[in-house]
Order: structure tokens, then C-alpha cells, then sequence
């Protein structure tokens, strides 16, 4: 079996596993989706969904953001860890959008990558969520499983985004990275991986490897 045909067997398996592959994080445009996404980073979408009510109801334009002080906005990020550097980010980045992009969020992952705090993955996420666009959004959940799966041996996100631009469908990538993400934390954590009741044991290379007895 070549890594495409397993690829092909991954998309289709999580699709009837979980039909309904949304993103976690609660935003209503945009903007919001960005600085969620900015405020996830080594934080629980649990946990940002907590703080972005309040923080949205305060700035509710790129404006608003833009002219904030970020003293202001760290009081409103505080529990989601690194806040001063978020906060930092969020009000350069609102500025970055006022002055560069008309106040918009670009629909390229060239263009938003330019912007404070702004790496491919958020940036994967955005085109992928709000214009549509093929996206692979690699994050703890899609490195580990894709490993698991033998796609890759790496850590670098970078690397694997293309390696996995290489396998997948363009029109299935970003809905499968999101079910990577259910998946990751429903069945194949990274501890104690649930193996027997993967839905994708019947090719996945680890699933033959694994100890059954670790499972938890």
C-alpha cells in the first residue's frame, strides 16, 4: 500500500468516525477567528473559548484592537499563558491589518504570515476555515497521528504540511486535519493511545506494534 492509498483510507475513516469536522475554537468573523487562534498557542481551545467572549465584547473592530492598549488587553488574556506576548501580537497585528490590508484579514498564507505571531499553521487555518481554501493545519495532533500512520519520522510542521499537501485531496486536507484533532484527543492520545478502537487499526502500521496491554 502506497502512503497516497493510506492517506485516501485515513480521510475516508475519520469522515464516518466524525462527520461533522468544525474547528473548536468560537468566532463569528475573521478577525476573531485569527486572534483565537493567535491565544491557542500552548493553551486549550477550552480555555480561549472562556476568555474570547469578553475580549471580543471590549474590541469588537480591527479598529478597536489596533488602538488598544496592550496593558488592557492582557488583563483579558491572562489565563491563557504567554499573555503579554499575545497581547503584544494582537494589537501589532491589528495595526499590521489597518495599515497593509484595508482593515481585512488576507485570504493568502504568504500575506498572513507577515503579521505579529502569525505562523503557518494559524495561517493554514484561516484560509482553510474562512476562504475555503486546501489547507493543512499541522499541529501536535496531526504530527503525532500522521506519524503514527508512517506519512513521516519528523517534528518539523513545515516539512510535513508539504509532505502531506503531497498525499491528500486538496478538497478533504482541511476537514481532515480537523477530525486529526478529535481523534487525537478521543482515541490515539499521546500516552496511551486507545489502538483496538481506532478507526484506522485496519491499516495503520503502528496499530500492529502496539502492546495492547498499555492501553488504558
Amino acid at each position: 500500500m502506497t502512503d497516497k492509498q493510506r492517506a485516501a483510507m485515513a480521510v475516508a475513516a475519520l469522515k464516518a468516525e466524525y462527520p461533522n469536522a468544525i474547528c473548536s475554537l468560537v468566532y463569528t468573523e475573521p478577525l476573531q477567528l485569527l486572534i483565537a487562534t493567535r491565544l491557542a498557542a500552548q493553551c486549550t481551545d477550552a480555555r480561549v473559548n472562556m476568555v474570547t467572549p469578553s475580549l471580543f465584547e471590549r474590541f469588537k473592530t480591527v479598529q478597536d484592537f489596533a488602538r488598544a492598549d496592550v496593558s488592557e488587553v492582557e488583563e483579558y488574556i491572562k489565563s491563557c499563558g504567554l499573555y503579554k506576548t499575545k497581547a503584544r501580537d494582537i494589537v501589532k497585528l491589528a495595526q499590521q491589518l489597518c495599515d497593509n490590508f484595508d482593515g481585512k484579514v488576507p485570504d493568502t498564507i504568504e500575506e498572513l504570515t507577515t503579521l505579529a505571531g502569525i505562523g503557518r499553521k494559524t495561517a493554514n487555518l484561516v484560509v482553510g476555515d474562512i476562504y475555503g481554501k486546501p489547507a493543512v493545519v499541522v499541529d501536535t495532533h496531526c504530527i503525532r497521528i500522521t506519524s503514527r500512520l508512517g506519512f513521516h519520522n519528523i517534528k518539523d510542521a513545515k516539512k510535513i504540511e508539504f509532505i502531506l499537501r503531497g498525499l491528500l485531496d486538496p478538497n478533504e486536507s482541511n476537514d481532515f486535519c480537523h477530525r486529526l484533532v478529535l481523534h487525537g484527543r478521543a482515541v490515539c492520545t499521546a500516552r496511551s493511545p486507545k489502538c483496538s478502537k481506532c478507526c484506522m487499526r485496519g491499516f495503520c502500521p503502528t496499530y500492529e506494534k502496539r502492546d495492547e496491554s498499555q492501553e488504558q
